[in-house]
């Protein structure tokens, strides 16, 4: 998808995301199986959408939607522990070169991962997305993304 028209995808999404989890939830799951449910259908190239929770210092899965999830994510390998360890959004455009990468599904080739802030500023999990496709993420899901979850 070319960034013009991801850009503008994304921000006919994040409206209704927005109107979606404004209006009626209070509950930060439901707002993440929202968000999965919106972003999972409407983005073609996602092939898996969830969040993984920080949980008595285990990452472990939370709302997600795709194929079938691991449950616990071997602590600081593969991109989400990067993304928490490096505070900072992960974009990997081939994740068989990423060291360590966690293969949860073979069929996953990129993927990005958004670092979840508290109120206090602390990290408390990720969202992750893959992609089917090598090189599926760029700058524009980065900035949609980040923003989005600001709405958990």
């Amino acid at each position: 998808m070319d960034k013009v028209k991801k850009e503008g995808r994304y921000q006919r999404l994040y409206k209704q995301i927005k109107d979606l989890t404004g209006k009626s939830s209070n509950n930060p799951l439901s707002n993440m199986a929202t968000i999965n449910a919106v972003l999972h259908h409407k983005m073609d190239y996602y092939f898996w959408t969830g969040f993984y929770l920080l949980q008595e210092g285990k990452l472990q899965v939370g709302p997600y939607q795709g194929s079938l999830a691991c449950i616990n994510l071997a602590e600081d390998s593969g991109v989400c522990w990067a993304a928490i360890n490096q505070q900072k959004v992960m974009v990997v455009e081939d994740v068989e070169r990423f060291p360590g990468h966690i293969a949860c599904d073979s069929r996953s080739k990129s993927e990005i991962v958004i670092p979840l802030y508290d109120k206090e500023g602390k990290i408390y999990g990720v969202m992750d997305v893959d992609s089917a496709d090598i090189n599926s993420f760029d700058e524009v899901d980065t900035k949609w993304l980040e923003k989005i979850t600001q709405l958990i």
